[in-house]
């Protein structure tokens, strides 16, 4: 990557094609899943390194804020939703607010080089086995 450009090899062609296929955010843990299927033969460790240089590289995101790194596909601007109960990560089908990272960023100490966004609250899974558990104790 000296140059500036990602050699693309089969295996992080093969991650990043099944990274774009699911709309899940999943852990590198379930990204080495998917990607078994298609390479059998492919290590724990080469699904990591290839992660971390395709996230790098801006090929994908890492989200990092809940207690397990998930992995996004799309890296076009848009804001994410985690369930505070189970981890689950989804998109929010909402407009980016255009100029956020501007306003925040005008006059201020730090130069502001982007922004993520999350929100937080609890799945429609989770939300049932609430309701399922409060049923239960009734």
């Amino acid at each position: 990557m000296a140059d500036g450009k990602l050699r693309m090899t089969e295996q992080r062609r093969v991650i990043l094609e099944e990274l774009r296929k699911v709309k899940t955010h999943p852990t590198a843990d379930e990204v080495y899943e998917l990607v078994r299927r298609r390479l059998p033969r492919i290590s724990m460790g080469t699904v990591y390194r290839n992660l971390d240089i395709l996230s790098e590289s801006g090929e994908i995101l890492k989200l990092d804020s809940g207690p397990q790194m998930r992995f996004d596909g799309d890296t076009k601007d848009h804001y994410h939703v985690r369930c505070v109960r189970c981890g689950r990560v989804g998109d929010l089908h909402v407009e980016p607010i255009p100029g956020l990272d501007k306003f925040v960023g005008s006059g201020r100490e730090f130069d502001i080089i982007g922004y993520r966004l999350e929100f937080i609250g609890i799945c429609p899974s989770c939300r049932e086995d609430r309701k399922k558990g409060e049923k239960k104790r009734i």
